[in-house]
């Protein structure tokens, strides 16, 4: 079905696209509101030419605009009269809100606005319309889904999935839930679980710094540095 276009001044096209690049903090909020048909199922644009006007937000199907007006607004109040009189004489409804009571009362804006539009309903002998609402996943499949989609690599895996695996190498623990690279663990993964690189070893494995001091040569048989850290690492993993 196909709305009214309205007349508007190519000139405004420029502005309008700099006046939504420039969204104040209480359009924004609305607008998140209001966008992709969550207000009642009806579509709103925003910063939308209307004659020689623009206004905030504009539902074509209902003729409806939306503006948010700051505190300037009160030393406008003639010029902001004459721009709303100019609006409605092309058949357009103007809601003005401000942006105090969008900032701190958001819902009661919405619903003032929910009540215009199925008033309007009512009088037009519309039926009454609700917002699309986005499907909830199903908590029971989404495990499954994912063991599909993103394979476990050994045991640096998701937890679920390598838990049912075979046993891990020793001192590797169960379900660490490290991400992989061909079964190799990225450091970043484990700095980020807060877990060093030799708490995934064997005792016998680790550096001889968290151990007392002993002889010089069992210290160089215990660790031969960090690569020699990563060799047995890898090992284990393999």
């Amino acid at each position: 079905m196909r709305h009214p276009i309205i007349p508007y001044s190519p000139q405004l096209k420029e502005r309008a696209r700099e006046l939504r690049r420039k969204m104040t903090l209480a359009e924004i909020l609305l607008w998140k509101q209001l966008k992709g048909k969550q207000l009642c199922g009806y579509d709103f644009d925003r910063q939308r030419p209307v004659g020689r006007r623009i206004v905030d937000f504009y539902c074509k199907e209902l003729k409806l605009a939306v503006d948010v007006d700051g505190s300037v607004h009160d030393f406008t109040r003639k010029e902001d009269d004459r721009r709303q009189r100019e609006i409605e004489s092309l058949g357009v409804t103007l809601l003005r809100f401000w942006n105090y009571d969008v900032k701190n009362d958001i819902r009661s804006v919405l619903k003032k606005i929910e009540l215009w539009i199925r008033g309007e309903e009512r009088r037009r002998g519309w039926p009454r319309r609700e917002a699309k609402r986005k499907p909830t996943p199903n908590p029971s499949q989404e495990g499954n889904s994912a063991e599909r989609v993103r394979p476990a690599h050994g045991w640096f895996a998701s937890g679920a999935t390598a838990a049912r695996r075979s046993p891990p190498p020793e001192g590797l623990g169960v379900g660490l839930g490290f991400t992989s690279y061909r079964g190799q663990p990225r450091r970043g993964s484990l700095r980020r679980l807060g877990i060093g690189f030799m708490s995934c070893l064997p005792p016998a494995a680790k550096s001889p710094r968290s151990r007392p001091a002993g002889d010089l040569a069992d210290r160089k048989a215990c660790c031969g540095g960090r690569r020699a850290r990563w060799r047995r690492l890898n090992a284990a993993l393999h």
